[in-house]
């Protein structure tokens, strides 16, 4: 044992030199070749547990699915990187292209795809085109970017300890392998991870959108240190995550991990992790789609004030990112939406969701948020009180309307609702709900179905129309799939004039049914479960709510 400058005990691996570098920008990636100085940078204070290695994969990726491995450059353990002559031909070839003007993500994968190289590569490429560097030039930079953060890391697992985290870092150093996942290289690029962020409370890190960012980067870098990778493509995969990581800095305007800790954390482990398991540049590109879609609008910074909690957003980055390679790679699943479609939505909600989320987040978590005494001395006592006050009232606030939600529900064991085809009980269920109780009221034969739909409900028209009018001509419940799936097959809508409408207001979805003998009209408002909130019907509310009564329907607020 040892300490650490202030007292406190400090573990020591003597198994990993604990060469401590001078700090510089970019560090030589030929002397990544001296095992002493790549263990250095791997366990700057060294690691407090150790894995068993993995067999060794130097210079060969994993193979593509339905492709054989391609090779990496050799590297001699003397001589440094000799760089392949691919990179030589397209830098050649596309030169103009990537340094005259700035190309997106989007772009650059197109372009991989036609070079039929690794986006990774594609990237340093670019660098080497617009920085007028070289390839391990580029490469070494890249990595040196995040030594001070390594640094942070291993403090973090070792003695540090975090006003907000606490030593979560060094608890779950201590307790060896697999102790958050059987995944043994996911749970390393976890422990890594919020082993970062509490040395970021020490020491501080180099933001790239903010810390929380550069914590998962740096978690899952020395994850790849520590496994079967080479140097280049540890590498090449800091290139990548750096790439990725420059939109999020660009679009990081407010406050929102879904621009920093989750959201580009996600987004640049998926990349990573895609690119390093062989995928191709469309495959990284659909796993950033994946990985961002749940992150989207998180909020951030008002919770980070508060104990405990920033610990599963960047937590959830590397499970998330791991979970969109995983997909991408060893499954069909449809990714159809452009990954700079997703980038600028992710920026632009960043921005619009900020002010509504932040002001909720202060109201409620407000009063949970860490203080320092020595701070607090300099705040008038009126304020403190009024605080104090706020804390003891969000509370009580907060179980009463838990309370409602709890009285709104049916009982345990008749919670869950009745099956709705179409894949969203908000999106189909709740209009196809609507639609039933409108075909109850009418008589005769139906002539003509207008529908209007809430912009959200509108863009899903693809799902929720064929249910609504198999409800609203047949009386079809949600789970009717023969009918949901034969509905234009069936001769009675051809002879029925239907019409669908966006409107403008959130939650509306309204049907009127123009029938020979009696017409009926629903306004009613979108509802999860397949629930419906009432607002109006024709002939009356009264008539509405009795069937939708004898239907089984659950009617809400």
């Amino acid at each position: 044992m040892m300490t650490d400058g202030r007292g406190q005990a400090a573990m020591v691996c003597t198994a990993v030199p604990t060469t401590v570098l001078p700090y510089h920008p970019g560090f030589d990636l030929a002397n990544l070749a001296s095992p002493v100085y790549y263990s250095a940078i791997k366990g700057i204070c060294c690691l407090p547990m150790e894995f068993p290695s993995a067999p060794n994969r130097l210079g060969r990726l994993p193979d593509r699915p339905g492709q054989p491995g391609h090779t990496l450059p050799f590297r001699a353990e003397t001589g440094g990187t000799r760089m392949a002559s691919s990179e030589n031909e397209v830098l050649n070839r596309r030169g103009p292209d990537l340094s005259g003007k700035i190309l997106t993500l989007g772009e650059l994968v197109a372009m991989a795809e036609e070079e039929g190289m690794p986006l990774s590569r594609l990237v340093v490429v670019e660098a080497m085109a617009r920085e007028e560097k070289g390839f391990n030039e580029i490469l070494s930079q890249a990595m040196g970017q995040f030594q001070h953060n390594l640094r942070a890391t291993e403090i973090g697992l070792t003695w540090g300890k975090s006003f907000l985290l606490g030593s979560v870092g060094s608890d779950l150093a201590r307790q060896g392998e697999k102790v958050l996942t059987d995944d043994l290289f996911i749970d390393r690029a976890l422990v890594y991870t919020l082993a970062t962020e509490v040395g970021n409370h020490e020491v501080g890190l180099r933001p790239c959108a903010g810390t929380g960012d550069s914590c998962p980067y740096s978690g899952l870098i020395k994850a790849l240190m520590g496994a079967s990778y080479s140097e280049e493509q540890v590498a090449l995969a800091a290139a990548l995550i750096l790439k990725v990581g420059s939109i999020f800095r660009a679009g990081k305007r407010t406050t929102g991990c879904n621009m920093e800790g989750y959201g580009a954390g996600a987004a640049a482990t998926a990349a990573a992790l895609t690119d390093l398991r062989g995928g191709s540049a469309r495959q990284v590109a659909n796993a950033i789609v994946l990985a961002l879609s749940p992150t989207i609008a998180v909020p951030c910074t008002p919770r980070v004030m508060v104990s405990g909690l920033c610990a599963t957003h960047i937590g959830a980055a590397i499970l998330v990112g791991n979970l969109a390679s995983k997909l991408v790679l060893k499954s069909s699943l449809p990714v159809e939406v452009d990954v700079d479609v997703m980038l600028a939505m992710a920026a632009r909600v960043h921005v619009e969701a900020a002010s509504v989320v932040t002001s909720l987040n202060l109201e409620y978590l407000g009063p949970y948020f860490r203080k320092k005494p020595q701070i607090e001395s300099f705040v008038d006592e009126e304020v403190r009180k009024s605080e104090q006050e706020q804390s003891e009232r969000i509370v009580q606030q907060a179980r009463e309307e838990v309370r409602a939600l709890l009285t709104a529900s049916r009982p345990l064991t008749q919670l869950l609702g009745d099956v709705v085809i179409g894949g969203s009980s908000i999106a189909v269920g709740s209009p196809t709900n609507m639609a039933r109780i409108c075909h109850a009221m009418v008589s005769g034969r139906i002539q003509k179905i207008e529908v209007e739909l809430t912009s959200d409900l509108f863009a899903r028209r693809a799902i929720n129309m064929p249910a609504i009018l198999m409800a609203a001509i047949y009386g079809a419940r949600t789970d009717d799939m023969e009918t949901y799936r034969r509905l234009f097959e069936l001769p009675e809508i051809k002879g029925i004039q239907v019409k669908v409408s966006r409107v403008d207001i959130p939650e509306v979805q309204r049907i009127r049914i123009h029938a020979s003998e009696r017409c009926a009209m629903v306004d009613a408002r979108n509802r999860g479960g397949g629930r419906v909130a009432l607002v109006a019907a024709e002939p009356s509310l009264e008539e509405a709510i009795a069937a939708a009564g004898r239907l089984g329907i659950q009617i809400v607020d």
